[in-house]
């Protein structure tokens, strides 16, 4: 065969075979059911659809839908329930919201806002007290709590808690605290420091330092003593010094026996002993009359006394004789108690002695 043949032969071999590959299949005539069992291995089926199925699929890529021996993989699953209890083995990514019967977790992270319609509840384990549960807060520095412990059942918070202002805390809705005052129903307190106080009233005893006592029951004050004896009493070792008020009368001095010092300027102006002596120093101005050893005396005179007197170191008394008995001074008198004319104003001690010697003086006219 010519070279000339072979090559035209070859090209009508070509163009036969490109006119081949170019025809459309033609159409298979398959009628219904008449695939079935094992016919069809591999390739795809477009617009597949079965009685429980039916495939929508028209991306023109990877499958949407793999089916393994062990699991299917598919990008995004629409369904409104799941049946059968299901494990997930990974993350899981909300994008909207979970609602849930109930809800088992060991540990929750959460940044987003929290809103519930019923109160967050903690439970103890095998029906036990709810003992150290609560709020952790952790971070930086230490972890911060809000726990319910045992022991005096209680809340214990290992921070400040800070209240809004015009706030207070309350027992049942009564204000215990507020933010600068107490409850008006706290009545008990073991306060022992507190700044300056405007006003205060008790009700009770009370005790200032162990120096000042209030007696309530017998309305007594005592200022370091704390059984006083006067309405107002203040003690030192065994002495007390009183005032107090008895029916209509005041009772000014000390229950004890000790002697009382009244002063001006720090120095003493009147002293009375333990025993009643009397001792007034300085000046002494009398406005009015003064009564010795009497009760009731005319008001006439400036000076009454029961008894005798001295003056300038001489004795004067009065009597119907010169005296028979007694210690006398030279210059002592004795005023005649009854008078009569022509007879004797007194007698006047002349020389010293028991009872001494005496005279006459002053004779009266007839």
């Amino acid at each position: 065969m010519s070279d000339k043949l072979q090559k035209i032969l070859a090209e009508l071999g070509d163009t036969i075979n490109q006119e081949i590959i170019d025809a459309p299949a033609p159409a298979l005539d398959i009628t219904d059911r008449s695939i079935s069992g094992n016919k069809i291995n591999g390739g795809k089926i477009a617009n597949f659809a079965s009685t429980g199925i039916k495939d929508n699929a028209t991306y023109a890529g990877e499958p949407v839908l793999t089916v393994e021996n062990n699991k299917i993989t598919v990008e995004s699953i629409s369904t409104n329930k799941i049946l059968n209890p299901l494990s997930i083995e990974g993350n899981l990514t909300v994008q909207g919201e979970i609602t849930a019967h109930k809800l088992h977790v060991d540990e929750i992270t959460s940044d987003v806002r929290n809103e519930r319609t019923t109160p967050l509840e903690f439970k103890g384990e095998n029906d036990q007290a709810p003992y150290n549960k609560g709020l952790i807060w952790s971070g930086a520095g230490p972890t911060r709590q809000l726990m319910f412990r045992e022991g005096d059942d209680r809340f214990f918070s290992s921070e400040s808690i800070d209240l809004q202002n015009n706030k207070d805390y309350k027992i049942n809705n009564t204000t215990v605290l507020s933010e600068t005052e107490l409850g008006t129903a706290v009545v008990k307190s073991n306060l022992r420091r507190v700044g300056t106080l405007q006003t205060l009233k008790v009700a009770g005893n009370l005790t200032v330092g162990e120096y000042l006592f209030w007696d309530n029951d017998s309305m007594r004050l005592g200022i370091g003593i704390d059984a006083p004896n006067g309405d107002l009493s203040i003690g030192s070792l065994d002495h007390e010094f009183i005032i107090a008020a008895d029916d209509r009368e005041f009772k000014v001095g000390t229950w004890s026996t000790s002697n009382l010092k009244i002063v001006t300027d720090d120095t003493t102006r009147i002293q009375i002993s333990a025993e009643g002596n009397i001792q007034l120093n300085d000046k002494v101005s009398i406005i009015g009359t003064l009564g010795i050893g009497v009760k009731n005396y005319e008001e006439d005179v400036a000076l009454t006394t029961a008894g005798p007197i001295r003056i300038q170191g001489k004795k004067q008394e009065v009597g119907d004789n010169a005296p028979t008995q007694g210690n006398y001074a030279k210059g002592d008198i004795i005023w005649n108690s009854n008078p009569v004319s022509t007879g004797y104003v007194g007698w006047i001690c002349i020389r010293g002695g028991t009872p001494g010697e005496w005279k006459t003086f002053g004779q009266i006219s007839s």
